[in-house]
């Protein structure tokens, strides 16, 4: 299995607003292998996008319009996991752990 090479990480303060600011343009223009995203603040069904070229893994809060996480990779990981094992934390949805 080919390992990412790039990683890029961004707090974008909700996925829905990047989108409209040139995110799609963006993410084709950096051709990272693994994007992480912070505070994405949406649920996979709040968003109209398809995220070409890339797995999905998405962890979104269970309030919603707050925090959330989502990565984007090019290369299928061996595992995902979502959350710490803390309730009163995970339903936030800040962590998710995927393995290459």
């Amino acid at each position: 299995m080919a390992k990412p090479k790039t990683f890029i990480s961004w707090n974008v303060n909700g996925i829905r607003a990047v989108l409209k600011k040139g995110f799609a343009e963006w993410l084709q223009s950096e051709d990272a292998d693994v994007l992480c995203l912070q505070e994405i603040k949406a649920m996979e069904e709040q968003v109209d996008y398809d995220f070409p070229g890339y797995h999905q893994h998405w962890y979104s809060a269970e309030k919603k319009g707050y925090s959330g996480t989502l990565i984007l990779s090019k290369v299928k990981p061996k595992s995902v996991s979502y959350g710490l094992g803390y309730p009163e934390h995970d339903q936030e949805g800040r962590v998710i752990t995927v393995e290459y």
